[in-house]
C-alpha cells in the first residue's frame, strides 16, 4: 500500500511496472532446461533472488546484494519468473496446501529476518509498533520465541487479532498523543524501564523517535518499517550512549528466511490467513489497495479467473 501510495525507493526502477510481489500458483509453463519444476506443479516463489557473488552475498549478507533481483507482477494471471529466481528461490507446496497461505511466504519471511536480527531471549517483553500484517507476524514469531509481547495501532480490526498472533497486550492509540503512547507502554513493562526490544513496523519518522524512547538501558530497537525517502529522525544522544542501546535497521528477506517460512506455514505453525479479511477477484485490485488506503481491513487476497470457482467469496461488498 506504501508503494501504491508514495512508490518505492528500490522495488521499481520505472513506471509503469507490474505490481504485487506476494504470490503462488500452479507453473502454467517452464522454458529449457529448468529442472526445479514441472508443468502443473504448485508452487511458490520468493520475489528476489541475491547474486551470491558480490562483495555482501560472500559475507552472508544477502539482503545486501549489490545485484539483488527484485519480481514485480503478481497482480496478473500469468506472471514470467527470471532463471536465477527459478533457481535459488522456488518452492514446492505439499498437496492439499493453500495458495492463500503460501502467497503469504514473503512477509513472513521479511518478518522472521526481522525477529532473528533481535536476538530475543525467552522472557523478555518486546514491544511492537504497529499491528499492521507484519507487526501482527513480529508478534507472533517472537511469542514463538518466548517473548512477552505487546503491539500497539490504530486500526481495531487489526488488534482484534492480536491475540491470535501471540500478543499478550494489544493498546489502541488511536486518540493518543506521542507521549500519552510512552506512557502507556511503559507501563506494561517491568518497573516501568522500558522493553527489552523494541520494534517499530510503521514506518514513520516519530515512531521511529518513540520506539528509541521505549527500550530499557542494554536493550535493542530494531527500525523495520521503512520510512518515506529523505526522512531524518532527531535521538537524544544521552540514552544512546550511557544506556549502551543498539540500533538496527533490517530490510528485506533472503533465500534461508523465505525457506523457513513456507516450514512455519506448512507446518500450520502460524495461522497466517487469519490475516485475510477477503477473498476478491483480479479485476478488483485497485478496489483492495483503496479499501487498506482507508483503512479497512487487514490483507486481501486477490484470485485469478482460474482460481475463482474454488478460491473465491464475496465477504466484503465493493
Amino acid at each position: 500500500m506504501k508503494t501504491y501510495l508514495r512508490g518505492h525507493p528500490l522495488l521499481f526502477h520505472k513506471i509503469p511496472s507490474g505490481f504485487g510481489h506476494e504470490v503462488a500458483g500452479f507453473a502454467a509453463a517452464i522454458g529449457p532446461g529448468v529442472i526445479q519444476c514441472s508443468e502443473g506443479d504448485a508452487i511458490v516463489i520468493a520475489n528476489s533472488a541475491p547474486c551470491q557473488l558480490c562483495f555482501y552475498c560472500l559475507r552472508g549478507n544477502f539482503s545486501l546484494c549489490e545485484d539483488l533481483l527484485l519480481l514485480n507482477g503478481a497482480y496478473a494471471e500469468y506472471l514470467l519468473v527470471p532463471e536465477r529466481i527459478v533457481r535459488k528461490n522456488l518452492y514446492h507446496l505439499a498437496p492439499g496446501s493453500s495458495f492463500i497461505a503460501a502467497a503469504l511466504t514473503e512477509p513472513l519471511a521479511c518478518a522472521l529476518h526481522g525477529i532473528d536480527a533481535c536476538e530475543i531471549a525467552r522472557g523478555y517483553t518486546v514491544v511492537i509498533l504497529g499491528s499492521g500484517p507484519l507487526g501482527l507476524l513480529l508478534s507472533a514469531i517472537a511469542k514463538l520465541k518466548g517473548a512477552h509481547t505487546v503491539i500497539t495501532g490504530r486500526n481495531t480490526d487489526r488488534l482484534a487479532l492480536a491475540s491470535r498472533f501471540g500478543a499478550d497486550v494489544a493498546i489502541e492509540v488511536g486518540q493518543f498523543s506521542l507521549e500519552e503512547q510512552r506512557e502507556a507502554i511503559l507501563d506494561e513493562t517491568e518497573a516501568r524501564r522500558g522493553a527489552d526490544i523494541v520494534i517499530e513496523a510503521v514506518g514513520m519518522p516519530e515512531t521511529w523517535e518513540l520506539a528509541a524512547s521505549l527500550v530499557r538501558p542494554g536493550g535493542l530497537v530494531n527500525f523495520f518499517g521503512g520510512c518515506p525517502s529523505g526522512s531524518r529522525v532527531s535521538l537524544e544522544t544521552r540514552p544512546i550512549h550511557y544506556g549502551e542501546l543498539t540500533f538496527k535497521g533490517v530490510f528485506h528477506h533472503t533465500p534461508a528466511y523465505f525457506a523457513q517460512a513456507i516450514e512455519l506455514i506448512q507446518g500450520h505453525h502460524i495461522d497466517i490467513e487469519a490475516l485475510i479479511t477477503a477473498r476478491l477477484p483480479l479485476t478488483s485490485t485497485i478496489d483492495a489497495l483503496e479499501l487498506l488506503v482507508h483503512k479497512q481491513g487487514v490483507k486481501y487476497a486477490l484470485i485469478p479467473p482460474d482460481f475463482q470457482q474454488d478460491l473465491l467469496s464475496s465477504e466484503v461488498p465493493l
